[in-house]
């Protein structure tokens, strides 16, 4: 299944910010990748500041280029504010909301929970991490894997932090999706607008 194998330490730099999780890269060098990384850049265009946008938003969600596109398009024949629809539309993935339960460390360590079939939703065993959920869908950790190494040292790192449009069960490792996140209630540092000026040329 496709996904991006490239260095992750270089895209954080790029971006100045931890894409993939904790980067010890970011903190050390905080200039961009490369030989030029240090010297003084060129003021960026228009164009350049909302592709780069666009980027930041496909290795946080960890979304290639056609599969980004589909969901733009999607986000922009529904009612509403088009960029938000989108950050929604990503958010509510399976593989994205298995790491907002606190089920995996990262998006890329869900994703892989996901594909190796660890994962059920509303009871069946999912193994598509793009699955797109509905609200009332229970996100679940199968029978036999809620012993897994990876999944409870993930679940006591990740303590108290919740978020308001999904439920956790504790006792049953079962997470639900209990209404769709508002704007504010997604901590992304994404400007979705930009994204969407881009998609308008």
């Amino acid at each position: 299944m496709a996904r991006y194998r490239g260095p992750k330490a270089k895209i954080a730099r790029r971006f100045n910010e931890p894409i993939f999780g904790p980067s010890k890269a970011v903190a050390k060098k905080s200039y961009p990748p490369g030989q030029h990384g240090r010297s003084r850049r060129r003021k960026q265009s228009e164009y350049a500041i909302q592709l780069m946008e666009k980027q930041k938003a496909k290795y946080t969600y960890g979304v290639l280029e056609k599969q980004f596109a589909n969901l733009f398009d999607k986000a922009s024949r529904k009612s509403g504010i088009t960029g938000q629809i989108l950050l929604q539309l990503l958010e509510g993935r399976l593989d994205n909301t298995v790491f907002r339960l606190g089920l995996a460390p990262t998006r890329r360590a869900a994703r892989q929970l996901v594909l190796h079939k660890h994962i059920t939703v509303n009871g069946s065993i999912a193994n598509i991490p793009s699955y797109a959920l509905k609200i009332g869908d229970v996100i679940g950790v199968r029978e036999r894997s809620k012993t897994l190494e990876s999944v409870t040292e993930s679940l006591a790192a990740h303590g108290a932090k919740r978020f308001p449009w999904l439920e956790w069960d504790a006792s049953e490792m079962a997470g639900k999706l209990v209404s769709t996140p508002q704007r504010d209630e997604i901590p992304e540092n994404i400007n979705e607008q930009l994204i969407v000026e881009l998609y308008s040329k």
